[in-house]
């Protein structure tokens, strides 16, 4: 089922994800089902960290999908669904099909799969550009389509049989002349004439079409059985039956099969128009990510296309959202950060508090709908307030955020000291990673007077560890940032215990923004900010404020 058909929306966090983006997600989305039946479904933008990995193994909780877009995609379409036809059915049969459903073209398929597409075009030229007598067997015409197409009756032979050698002949003179065109193999047309009949017998044709629903003899008949030759007898004259015999022929020879113009479901949608635009076909086919026909999409549908719905978490900034989201329909933005750039076509639901952590407002919402919070997600959300909160160390926290991470513990039954410490050690394990992986790991773009710069975060309470990193990302970050068009690049390693930071800075006139953003001596070997671990309150203010001067 596809997305818009469903009603499906995405509550889904910033780009590198953290413990309250991912656990804010799972838990909103929890409650809009129970709220309102519907489907809401949590999704993460980016890789989840090490420390967000422990918590959803701890308390067995299934990862949140991968959302790495919302851009409009052929699937938000409203796509003709249609049933393709297998190619061994007749031209004519087809032709019913078309005209009943007033379609232009149709999908021939095997197994679910596009074989090839056949139009009103198409048949056309197999009645007006045909002029080959060997065409049926050419085309590997099945005695049943030939049956059919002339609304015959089987009076010998297997319907399941093939026309494979030969030409169509139609038997119109004496028997004499006849034994100098028909040949062996061929399909005869002919009339109410025993000797005729015979003589293509004796011929050793293949298939005798009998017209004018003559009767056949006994003998004509036991010799054609002998022989296993097909006699069909047809209500039409010779004429008709003439006229209509090619109309027998598989769709699957007419079909075009090289060259088809077709999108796949998961295509963007401005790929799509640009190669619409190029081709003025009428249709194009639809294929899903396994290659099977879902339908046909033209240019007037393309106005069609649903846009994503989206509900955003933990952030209200485009340079932190999913890709695409301009082209999403936000519904609501729950958030506990400053207000962004991000704009919206129409009026939402906007809920932003000024506290530390946005899983406080989500379990406020449970409260006030009256929602009982079961324990599992209760834990979620107690471990992203101890996350953003660095356990309640951080200048965001706020009375409210430990007074809800406490009742959340007990719920949850968790030792709030000793779960923290176990988090903060599973974040700080960055084995096997590089320093580019540890840098983007919590890592948020800012924007400022047209000065784009990021700012990443590590948490730990090992100084050794710290200092560790501190040896490994220094060195990559001038590369980082030129690798993401940033003009600058700050990297805090923060000592959770110490409640202090050692800012990395990178990009021209950084440090000097640093330096009188904080008050700092010049001559100082590295930027350590006593007091200052929360990216939010501490550091992004101030440097925004130091940039904006």
């Amino acid at each position: 089922m596809e997305m818009n058909k469903t009603g499906k929306v995405y509550v889904v966090g910033h780009k590198n994800p953290d413990t309250d983006s991912i656990c804010s997600a799972i838990a909103y989305a929890n409650l809009k089902r129970i709220l309102t039946g519907e489907e809401y479904v949590a999704k993460r933008a980016g890789e989840i960290s090490e420390e967000t990995s422990y918590v959803l193994k701890k308390f067995q909780v299934e990862a949140p999908p991968l959302l790495t877009n919302v851009n409009l995609q052929v699937k938000d379409m409203d796509i003709h669904r249609v049933q393709g036809v297998p190619g061994n059915l007749s031209i004519k049969e087809v032709w019913k099909m078309m005209k009943e459903d007033n379609m232009k073209s149709m999908p021939i398929t095997r197994d679910e799969h596009l074989e090839g597409m056949i139009t009103i075009g198409d048949i056309a030229t197999s009645y007006m550009d045909v002029y080959d007598n060997r065409i049926l067997a050419n085309a590997r015409t099945q005695y049943r389509n030939i049956n059919h197409t002339l609304d015959g009756e089987m009076i010998t032979g297997n319907e399941h049989g093939y026309f494979v050698k030969g030409k169509v002949v139609i038997a119109a003179a004496s028997p004499d002349l006849m034994e100098d065109f028909i040949e062996k193999d061929d399909l005869v047309i002919v009339g109410n004439r025993y000797e005729t009949q015979l003589c293509a017998i004796e011929m050793d044709a293949s298939c005798l079409v009998v017209t004018q629903g003559s009767k056949v003899s006994k003998t004509i008949r036991k010799m054609a059985e002998e022989r296993e030759i097909v006699i069909i007898s047809t209500p039409h004259d010779t004429f008709t039956a003439a006229r209509l015999i090619n109309q027998s022929i598989p769709v699957k020879y007419f079909m075009t099969k090289d060259n088809i113009v077709g999108f796949r479901t998961n295509e963007m949608l401005d790929e799509v128009k640009e190669v619409m635009t190029k081709k003025k076909y009428r249709d194009f086919p639809v294929t899903d990510k396994k290659g099977r026909f879902v339908g046909f999409i033209s240019r007037r549908r393309l106005m069609t296309a649903r846009k994503k719905r989206v509900i955003l978490v933990d952030h209200n900034e485009k340079t932190q959202a999913v890709d695409g989201i301009e082209e999403a329909d936000i519904l609501e933005i729950i958030d506990h950060h400053r207000l962004g750039n991000l704009e919206t076509i129409g009026p939402v639901f906007f809920r932003n508090q000024p506290v530390g952590c946005t899983a406080t407002i989500i379990y406020q919402m449970y409260q006030e709908n009256g929602v009982e919070i079961d324990p599992t997600t209760a834990a979620l959300l107690c471990s992203a307030i101890i996350s953003d909160t660095l356990m309640f160390r951080s200048p965001t926290c706020t009375p409210l955020d430990k007074m809800t991470a406490e009742l959340l513990a007990r719920i949850a039954d968790i030792n709030v000291e000793e779960h923290a410490m176990n988090m903060f050690d599973a974040g700080s394990n960055l084995k096997g990673k590089t320093a580019e992986e540890i840098c983007f790991m919590d890592f948020k773009q800012f924007a400022v007077n047209q000065m784009t710069f990021g700012v990443g975060q590590i948490n730990s309470m090992n100084q050794e560890e710290l200092d560790a990193i501190k040896e490994k990302v220094s060195g990559c970050l001038e590369a980082l940032r030129e690798k993401h068009g940033l003009d600058m690049i700050y990297f805090m390693l923060t000592n959770i215990i110490e409640e202090s930071t050692e800012l990395l800075c990178c990009g021209h006139g950084a440090k000097a923004i640093v330096i009188d953003a904080f008050d700092l001596s010049e001559d100082e070997e590295k930027a350590l900010l006593k007091g200052v671990v929360s990216r939010k309150k501490q550091l992004v203010p101030a440097l925004m404020s130091q940039i904006q001067q």
